[in-house]
């Protein structure tokens, strides 16, 4: 459930029925990448990644920030989903740790609801270097985002620190 979750928050594609894009972010000073497949239509932010599943039911970000600069992207995250209509249950709050491609994910994740009824939510973190965190935010539509597990696992697992 957590790597669903990650990718609650990052996520080889498993999924074979569409091609897939290995995106290295931010394009000017690369310092991670990641594998969506082409019909999530990935694009780039300016502070990192987003993608959303095509059905939508699953929406992911990946933010880039500053080791000192970490709270002012969560707060941008959690504002972002506030402005569009995703309600955090703060009572569901549980809280993992994993680890993906050699980095520590420290994971967040809630029940909540969104336009479409409820959902799940993750932020998860991990530290690419010694001055630069990933945040990646996620959101997906319950009995909706269960049917991309194995792309969400490919994405997961796809997650890398730039070479």
């Amino acid at each position: 459930m957590k790597k669903m979750i990650l990718a609650a928050l990052f996520a080889a594609l498993a999924s074979t029925a569409s091609h897939a894009a290995t995106l290295q972010f931010p394009s000017d000073a690369p310092v991670a990448s990641i594998t969506f497949p082409d019909d999530w239509k990935p694009e780039e932010t300016d502070t990192g990644m987003q993608a959303q599943s095509p059905d939508n039911a699953i929406y992911i970000s990946i933010d880039v920030a500053a080791g000192e600069g970490g709270d002012k992207v969560v707060s941008d995250a959690i504002d972002f989903l506030k402005e569009r209509g995703v309600t955090i249950d703060p009572a569901s709050q549980s809280e993992d740790e994993f680890e993906v491609n050699g980095l520590k994910v420290s994971n967040l994740h809630w029940s909540g609801k969104d336009a479409d009824g409820d959902a799940s939510i993750g932020l998860s973190f991990t530290a690419v270097s010694a001055d630069k965190v990933l945040v990646l935010t996620y959101w997906g539509t319950k009995g909706e985002q269960e049917k991309h597990v194995a792309e969400l696992d490919g994405i997961l697992n796809s997650l890398k620190p730039a070479q």
